[in-house]
């Protein structure tokens, strides 16, 4: 489904990222992982079209879409859940997902997909009339997330989905996660919460420093010594 081929991208005089190429298959779930500044972030935002590529190729579905606008990439099938949730805080929680569909003209469908957003996080249906800004942060990431189901797209970004929760809602996130892909939504995920991201992983990629510098299985990486030390505990 998506291909980056030796992409390359500068802030500035920084070389962000390294000549990075990767590939996620249709109906996986890939993770990125690394310390904090490795350019997973930076990796998403730019095959997301928020940031510019300095040389290299985004291939989505076949198609070249390295110059594209990011509106351009959400019609054919990109949605990304950004770091830090990013909700709009002044708008009430239905008004932030129905800004999910703004593409969008099929209003039965948006409709449905309105109800099963509401079906996997019902705290939200029971929280729609409210300012989204007055929300927990685990309510306002679940938002988050539904606000990006809305588009229906066919992969999913989700940048740090458990930063700064409880430990017990980190587990229902990351099995509400593994639900979405059990639907046929590819999935792309960062998450510095290693271990679980690399339980519910088909296919790991471990980001240093702008490059790439191992990847495999899941449960391969699981058994990494290097992996345990750096980002285990082990």
């Amino acid at each position: 489904m998506l291909e980056i081929r030796n992409m390359n991208v500068h802030f500035g005089v920084i070389h962000a990222l390294k000549g990075i190429s990767l590939s996620v298959d249709s109906g996986e779930i890939v993770t990125l992982i690394g310390s904090n500044g490795a350019g997973k972030t930076t990796t998403l935002r730019t095959i997301s079209g928020l940031k510019n590529v300095s040389d290299g190729e985004i291939i989505l579905k076949g198609k070249d879409i390295t110059r594209m606008s990011a509106q351009e990439r959400v019609k054919l099938g990109i949605s990304h859940v950004p770091e830090g949730r990013h909700v709009f805080s002044t708008m009430s929680v239905l008004e932030n997902l129905e800004l999910g569909a703004f593409l969008r003209k099929d209003r039965e469908e948006i409709a449905k997909d309105l109800k099963m957003v509401y079906d996997w996080f019902p705290i939200l249906f029971d929280r729609k009339k409210q300012m989204a800004g007055t929300l927990s942060g685990g309510e306002q990431q679940m938002l988050a997330i539904g606000r990006g189901l809305m588009s229906r797209p066919e992969i999913l970004f989700l940048d740090e989905p458990s930063m700064g929760l409880a430990p017990l809602l980190v587990q229902e996130i990351f099995s509400i996660i593994k639900e979405i892909n059990g639907t046929g939504t590819t999935i792309l995920l960062v998450e510095q919460n290693a271990s679980m991201a690399l339980s519910i992983a088909d296919r790991v990629y471990v980001l240093e420093t702008g490059s790439i510098v191992l990847s495999g299985t899941g449960a391969e990486l699981m058994q990494s010594d290097d992996i345990k030390k750096a980002y285990l505990g082990g």
